[in-house]
């Protein structure tokens, strides 16, 4: 398989289960770095694309990624080694809850793209699975640990199916993280939303909800899509 070719960076895939998405390329252009991160961790990270994106979008001194899965991990480490950024990007390999009780640090700003399909659709491949189902790391962990390693004034980004967003706001509630932003995204004009990017804070605010489509015809991108994504793509 050939590699995944950005503006500034290089991303190996052969070895990780889940291949570069549309999902983890706008969470990457879309995740604020507003507040200036001093510090940024990124959870399963797979390819380590999140995590590439945001050294290339911001000054953050220190940005983690944790990865489970061994392939994936040796993966995600070659990227960061073979990346212009090579100095801030670090990888752990652990499971979510093992590094959350391990590790005393907050970050500024905690992004994920977690595995969201339920058990109907499972395959014969046990490593893809891991990637893309969410019995590998459920909501509610994702959420204990978030809250756990955020930084007070800090933020979480993250992917998920349009059709969990009220359950999964309503669960990050009961953990004290409240939703600020949210970008809903849709395919082409008529098609339904699909995803919900959503931003969380440790207090309370309006939250403003807006739309992006991706393209109005086959290929032929939308504006709001092209100034998300042009500084990554190479052919935008």
């Amino acid at each position: 398989m050939k590699p995944f070719q950005f503006k500034q960076f290089t991303i190996h895939q052969d070895r990780c289960a889940m291949k570069i998405g549309t999902d983890g390329v706008l969470l990457g252009a879309w995740a604020s770095v507003k507040h200036q991160p001093f510090s940024i961790l990124d959870i399963g990270s797979g390819t380590g694309i999140l995590a590439l994106m945001l050294a290339q979008r911001s000054h953050a001194e220190l940005i983690d990624a944790l990865e489970i899965d061994d392939d994936a991990y040796e993966q995600c480490v070659e990227n960061f080694e073979n990346s212009p950024w090579n100095d801030r990007l670090f990888c752990y390999h652990a499971a979510l809850e093992e590094f959350t009780d391990e590790i005393d640090d907050t970050y500024d700003l905690i992004v994920s793209n977690p595995p969201f399909y339920q058990d109907a659709f499972k395959s014969n491949n046990k490593q893809r699975d891991l990637a893309r189902f969410s019995d590998a790391l459920p909501f509610k962990h994702l959420l204990k640990s978030v809250a756990k390693l955020l930084a007070e004034n800090g933020c979480f980004c993250v992917v998920i199916p349009y059709s969990e967003e009220p359950q999964f706001i309503a669960l990050a509630a009961t953990f004290q993280l409240f939703p600020k932003d949210i970008l809903h995204v849709k395919g082409t004009p008529k098609a339904p939303i699909k995803r919900s990017l959503i931003t969380f804070f440790t207090t309370q605010n309006e939250t403003v909800v807006n739309e992006l489509i991706i393209e109005t015809s086959r290929h032929n991108y939308t504006e709001d899509y092209i100034n998300l994504t042009q500084d990554f793509y190479l052919k935008m």
